[in-house]
């Protein structure tokens, strides 16, 4: 029972870290706000001639918009490509290691946002790239947790994402705070105190090394507990408890005593498809993210009022996100354990009823991208509402999904590494978004309506991926064994 407890409170603690911390640069509209209240970049700004006689309209600024856009654009960037090295700290050094380098990251930011002005606003270029890989390293050391659940684990990895989304609200509660008297300084050096409670969770509630899977008897850790029985059963563990699957099921039946190449997979149609699927999705969030403070101010028109509260709106459905990004994970659990226990009444391989669980999951993620670009189009403020709605749902599910397919598609053995190649590559394509929105303010003079419908129709690419998965299940399906 000890032992037990112990597990819902790294899990709640968990949770909250994550809701409170690991995602808030994707808040990041509501903090352009109180940026430019501050006159942050305003020296960038020119006189509009038509607005001489009216103090209280400020001029549109595009080189202002340009510099927020291209710290965002950075910061999003570093969340994905260093995915790959602090998933490898992670790897090689372990929980505690790699919780206080994200810490250290964490805090430095913090302050250093907390001590900024007007006039050092460069240092923002600095101070959101390390806040992102502090917050990016609570995510992964926590997703182990779902560990410790057993056949719920694709449940709690995408509640964990989910909370990592709806993290964005932080910055929200920060613009709100702002509005009423709250310097920032204030709020982000409460940020920086609240360091010394990710140390003591650190210590007390988290494993100096892996949690493993399937857990040992008895299994616990803190320095609490006072035993080295978490470091006993580690690694190398078959997955086949409870209906997860091993890395030699995953990896194919036929292939079960044979080491799997990393790199095998990392060159695979499956791998690759699925680069493609998070790409495009990924992309359109981030430019719609970036240029959301822009894109409300030419739709209201530059009334400040109207921006405020549509920047409200929308950190506020960022919030809902830790509660929409569940059910996908449960949809995949409860899908993967009926499917599996298909398979085996038939005596078919469980590695294609991994599969099949994963396509609706898939497709509905694209389903969801497609019906937020349509509506992300549409150049008409009140439909923006239900913009907002899709855009977090479909994000959401975009990365418990990642996270998830890439558990049971790939062997347990490369999840580290897969997951964070797959995010750096990503981040790759993430980087066009400051492109796009230089043309969309220079060439295209503030209409994005055609970068927007190419946007839709690579939207309507994603929906390969989940074919192609179902594809390969009735291959495997028909004829088994089968590779990749």
């Amino acid at each position: 029972m000890a032992g037990r407890g112990l597990y819902v409170a790294t899990l709640l603690t968990g949770l909250l870290e994550c809701l409170g911390f690991a995602g808030v640069i994707f808040g990041w509209a509501s903090l352009v706000y109180v940026f430019k209240t501050e006159n942050y970049f305003q020296e960038l700004c020119e006189p509009d001639a038509r607005l001489m006689g009216n103090a209280t309209v400020q001029a549109d600024c595009k080189a202002q918009d340009e510099k927020f856009s291209l710290i965002f654009t950075l910061a999003s960037f570093t969340n994905n490509f260093m995915t790959f090295p602090t998933g490898y700290i992670f790897d090689c050094f372990k929980t505690t290691v790699a919780r206080l380098i994200a810490i250290f990251f964490y805090t430095t930011a913090t302050l250093t946002v907390a001590f900024t002005s007007a006039g050092s606003a460069v240092l923002l270029f600095l101070a959101m790239p390390m806040l992102t890989v502090g917050g990016i390293l609570f995510l992964i050391t926590n997703l182990q947790v779902g560990n410790l659940f057993g056949k719920h684990r694709s449940t709690i990895i995408t509640l964990y994402n989910g909370a990592f989304d709806s993290s964005s609200a932080v910055f929200l509660i920060i613009k709100l705070l702002y509005e009423r008297g709250i310097s920032l300084r204030a709020s982000f050096i409460f940020l920086s105190v609240c360091s010394t409670w990710h140390v003591a969770r650190t210590l007390f509630l988290m494993p100096r090394g892996h949690i493993p899977f399937p857990l040992p008897p008895n299994y616990s850790y803190g320095l609490c507990s006072g035993n080295a029985k978490e470091e006993k059963k580690e690694d190398g563990e078959p997955q086949t408890e409870e209906g997860v699957l091993s890395p030699s099921e995953m990896a194919g039946a036929g292939e079960k005593q044979e080491p799997s190449s990393f790199w095998r997979y990392a060159f695979s149609w499956r791998f690759a498809w699925h680069l493609v699927w998070l790409s495009v999705i990924q992309l359109w969030h981030y430019l719609f993210i970036g240029t959301l403070n822009s894109v409300l101010t030419n739709l209201a028109q530059g009334d400040r009022v109207t921006v405020s509260a549509y920047t409200n709106a929308f950190a506020i459905t960022q919030f809902f996100g830790v509660l929409c990004a569940p059910w996908n994970g449960l949809l995949m659990d409860r899908l993967k354990q009926k499917y599996q226990k298909e398979e085996r009444e038939t005596g078919s391989s469980t590695s294609a009823a991994a599969l099949r669980s994963a396509v609706p999951s898939l497709a509905l993620t694209s389903l969801l991208c497609f019906g937020f670009a349509i509506c992300a189009s549409v150049p008409v403020l009140p439909l923006q509402y239900l913009t907002f709605i899709l855009q977090v749902i479909s994000r959401s599910f975009l990365y418990g999904g990642n996270a998830a397919f890439l558990t049971i598609a790939f062997p347990s053995e490369h999840f580290g590494k897969l997951f964070g190649l797959m995010m750096a590559l990503s981040a790759i394509v993430s980087l066009l978004q400051f492109p796009i929105f230089t043309l969309i303010k220079g060439p295209l003079h503030n209409d994005p309506f055609y970068v927007y419908v190419t946007l839709v129709l690579a939207t309507v690419l994603t929906f390969v991926h989940p074919f192609l998965v179902y594809r390969e299940w009735r291959t495997k399906k028909e004829n088994p064994p089968s590779v990749l």
